[in-house]
């Protein structure tokens, strides 16, 4: 099973399929985020193209009954020291789904904001994708069940167990999107 960071900013610990494996040629790392008022999942995939690596994961919590810019301030805190810790080339956040619950969507975006603003603050680019780009990266099929971008995710990035906890996931297959994204628009522009 992968570890996770308990907290980004103190204990980022990478994941145990990751050691070991060679560097790659001009790797590419790639902090992924999946936004969320109440949890935040974050993912660190490093990589060439061709081999991806699974660099670190967690999910940042905050308390619920908490003022929202308080929690909001956590997130942002929080994702500056991953940034700082994993040095991430590009930033590749989740969109938020609105049409399930506006008020929900709303908090997301709220979140998502502070993901913008600390890979401003890093000078990153971010590079947003909506839920069914990602599944459609990763799986093939736009309407993909959690469950099996999980799993999916699992075996692309060659862990030996499915990414926990379940925001985490969501990050990595973010990160493993923008990737496989990169890839393709690398060899459009080399047929160009």
């Amino acid at each position: 099973m992968p570890r996770r960071a308990s907290s980004p900013a103190r204990d980022p610990r990478p994941f145990d399929s990751a050691q070991g494996r060679p560097a790659t040629r001009d790797p590419l790392t790639v902090l992924g985020v999946d936004p969320g008022l109440r949890v935040t999942g974050w993912a660190v995939v490093g990589g060439d193209g061709e081999e991806l690596r699974p660099l670190a994961s967690g999910a940042i919590s905050t308390r619920q009954g908490r003022p929202p810019e308080e929690r909001l301030l956590h997130i942002f805190r929080e994702l500056c020291a991953v940034i700082e810790r994993w040095r991430p080339a590009e930033v590749a956040v989740e969109d938020p789904f609105v049409a399930q619950n506006p008020r929900s969507a709303f908090a997301i975006g709220e979140a998502r904001a502070v993901v913008l603003l600390a890979a401003a603050q890093a000078g990153l680019p971010v590079r947003p994708y909506a839920p069914a780009e990602v599944k459609l990266a990763v799986t093939g099929n736009g309407r993909s069940e959690k469950a099996q971008v999980q799993e999916l995710v699992r075996l692309r990035l060659g862990l030996a167990e499915a990414p926990e906890p379940q925001d985490a996931a969501d990050a990595l297959a973010v990160a493993l999107c923008h990737h496989l994204r990169r890839q393709t628009e690398a060899r459009l522009g080399a047929m160009s």
